[in-house]
């Protein structure tokens, strides 16, 4: 098997589960309790919130530990605008943020706040010129993520940051793709809220942490507990949390060595696909990408039938397009970019991680073109398309 949708989870690593290990039947206590059996399970949470705010520059008293990237950005978005919403109800977004972000929008809108979605220019990129343009005096919350989960494209978050903390607004960053995987710095970056979770970058899933800048007041999002300073209740799912804070010791360890081999493989694997199949075409920005993502589209084939053939090949990879989880749209970030429907319904995503070998690219990238004549010669609008050229 060929792995290479590491956006959509990565494997845990053998370190992660062997400092995981101890917490379900050894040190199985509860770190809230008060006897000394519990003391270990304590300083394990401690620690691995120490290990979690290192990566960004933050305090661990400013780390919340959720169940996950959705949760947070939950958190994030709906206790932000509430907690603000005497001083204004009006709330910027971008258009390609991840359903978690969206979708808590979009609940917000049919509880009397009001959103604006900024557009993002042909690389995915949010417009600085359109962010300054919606700030209002009433506007309380900008979210934008850090990285892109389809198309890879990094934003500029220093700039948006410096607009928000110009305008005395909050901001908040999705950096469920990004953290783990390039530098992220909440002071250098004026970011108030950060959502992670640890499947990402080789933790275990279920668990992730917001990050809240230490004076914001926000307010609980689980009631029942005094867990999480009484901003989360539920018992700490110490397994989990300790996976998360070792994933981000080893990711803080390894970064530098992590980018470097990842943005090697993956600017061959790009340059090889464009050059060697054609009519295809990169998806976000070419060089300010994540280092381990390319996102392609490839005329007159669908998306799905790419995978599905990649699938028999032991090839796992995902598509841009919705259609996989039942919808017949395209992606909503392809459209944003402004691909038309039938070039977005042909995409393909490919992400890599350190394990990955240029072996293995190189099976892929000669099975994608396969697959790709192969479904091609099937295609009437190819076979037209052809005609055309050579008429031409």
């Amino acid at each position: 098997m060929i792995y290479l949708d590491n956006a959509a989870t990565t494997r845990v690593s053998a370190e992660v589960f062997e400092a995981m290990k101890p917490y379900f039947c050894e040190q199985y206590a509860n770190p809230s309790a008060i006897y000394s059996f519990a003391g270990s399970a304590a300083k394990a949470v401690d620690e691995a919130r120490r290990q979690s705010a290192a990566l960004i520059g933050a305090q661990p008293n400013e780390i919340y530990f959720t169940a996950g990237g959705s949760e947070s950005d939950n958190w994030a978005v709906k206790a932000a605008a509430e907690a603000s919403a005497a001083k204004g109800k009006h709330l910027i977004t971008s258009v390609i943020e991840h359903h978690a972000v969206l979708h808590t929008f979009e609940y917000l809108e049919k509880h009397g706040f009001e959103v604006t979605y900024l557009p993002v220019d042909e690389d995915g990129i949010v417009k600085l010129d359109a962010l300054e343009a919606a700030i209002r005096k009433d506007t309380t919350l900008i979210s934008v993520m850090a990285a892109n989960n389809e198309i890879g494209t990094i934003q500029p978050l220093k700039e948006i940051g410096a607009l928000a903390k110009k305008n005395g607004i909050l901001f908040h960053t999705d950096a469920v793709q990004a953290y783990g995987h390039i530098p992220l710095d909440v002071d250098a970056l004026n970011i108030d809220l950060m959502s992670v979770s640890g499947h990402k970058f080789h933790g275990p899933k279920g668990i992730g942490f917001l990050y809240i800048r230490k004076g914001v007041r926000l307010g609980a999002f689980i009631h029942g507990g005094a867990q999480e300073r009484a901003r989360r209740a539920g018992t700490h799912n110490t397994p989990g949390i300790v996976g998360l804070g070792t994933a981000a010791a080893l990711a803080a360890a390894q970064m530098k060595e992590n980018i470097e081999k990842e943005t090697k493989l993956r600017d061959y694997l790009i340059k090889r696909v464009l050059e060697e199949i054609p009519y295809s075409r990169l998806n976000g920005h070419r060089v300010n990408r994540l280092p381990n993502n390319a996102n392609f589209c490839f005329r007159f084939i669908e998306g799905e039938s790419l995978l599905i053939l990649l699938d028999q090949k032991g090839i796992c990879a995902s598509s841009g397009s919705a259609c996989t989880s039942g919808s017949l749209d395209p992606s909503h970030v392809l459209l944003a970019i402004g691909l038309p429907h039938e070039i977005a319904h042909g995409s393909l995503r490919l992400t890599l991680s350190e394990e990955t070998t240029q072996e293995e690219i190189d099976v892929t990238v000669e099975a994608i073109k396969n697959i790709v004549e192969r479904l091609r010669a099937m295609s009437p609008l190819y076979e037209d398309f052809v005609k055309a050229q050579k008429q031409d």
